[in-house]
């Protein structure tokens, strides 16, 4: 933002802001809300969380790489470019005020590089208003449209991980089923959806239409699909989940026979027969999802 318009300077008109920007304000009301209320309980470790989750899972790591595709694109008009860093600064100031109380030393160095930016002139965060929650900057609309766009690109991200496919690689995704409101959002969403997911294209499947051999993930009530042909070493792979599927099924024999010892069942603690049953429980899950991969990949 440092040398960029992001309306500090008593300019505060000629923006626009995006979906992810009104959403990013809409939890920031939220949270402001949430850490009014456990400092009114004294219950500093709600607002020590509450802040946390805001700042590291909301701002850091959705909101920062939501904007990217903003500010990146040449093409964009000023006026977007101008919403996104005035919501990244303002954002980032008032997370600084929630802070405060909490990691005060901290917070007053970054305050002091990061008040210009935002249009705030004290000399002091420790005398600046404490951010209330204000109910007009709440959009629920936006809320539902970023968690429909995360739980998309999480199963992108999933099915990248269970076929072992390169996260800098590019992949064609298909969506099937879903009503026009998931149209409407995987269109609008495009360029959000082709960054963060890395995706070659996106595409809908008409209804009927026979799918090739995918990796398949679900949100909510679209089916993601990810054509493997082509993306993978199919025997090196093959051989992989093999040997992971020996490894695996080496320690299920393993622990089904010590809880097959009745010697052991009866002489040890019941929380620890229960980890091992469980433990056990978690091998089998882990083996069965590892089986349907393997047939997935044989088919391709």
């Amino acid at each position: 933002c440092e040398g960029h318009d992001c309306g500090a300077n008593g300019d505060d008109t000629g923006y626009t802001l995006s979906l992810a920007d009104r959403w990013i304000i809409s939890a920031l009301q939220r949270t402001e809300t949430e850490m009014e209320k456990a400092f009114a309980s004294y219950r500093f470790d709600f607002a020590a969380q509450t802040i946390y989750d805001f700042f590291w899972n909301e701002y850091c790591d959705w909101y920062l790489e939501l904007s990217k595709p903003v500010l990146w694109d040449k093409n964009a008009a000023p006026a977007q470019t101008k919403g996104t860093r005035r919501t990244l600064i303002r954002v980032l100031e008032a997370t600084l005020r929630l802070l405060h109380p909490l990691m005060p030393f901290i917070t007053e160095e970054i305050w002091q590089r990061v008040a210009p930016l935002a249009g705030r002139s004290g000399n002091t965060i420790m005398l600046e208003q404490y951010p209330l929650m204000n109910a007009s900057r709440i959009d629920t609309a936006a809320e539902a449209d970023i968690a429909w766009l995360k739980a998309v690109i999480l199963g992108v991200r999933n099915i990248r991980g269970e076929m072992n496919i390169s996260p800098a690689q590019e992949i064609p995704l298909l969506l099937r089923n879903g009503e026009a409101e998931d149209r409407r959002r995987s269109n609008e969403n495009a360029a959000f959806l082709k960054k963060l997911a890395k995706l070659a294209s996106l595409d809908w499947l008409d209804a009927g239409a026979e799918a090739p051999p995918s990796a398949t993930q679900l949100a909510g009530n679209i089916e993601l699909l990810v054509p493997m042909a082509g993306l993978i070493d199919k025997n090196a792979e093959l051989a992989r989940l093999g040997k992971e599927i020996d490894r695996l099924d080496k320690e299920r024999v393993k622990l089904e026979t010590k809880l097959n010892n009745a010697d052991f069942v009866a002489r040890a603690p019941a929380d620890v027969v229960q980890k091992e049953r469980e433990k056990l429980t978690a091998q089998q899950q882990a083996i069965s999802q590892l089986q349907q991969q393997r047939e997935r990949i044989v088919e391709l």
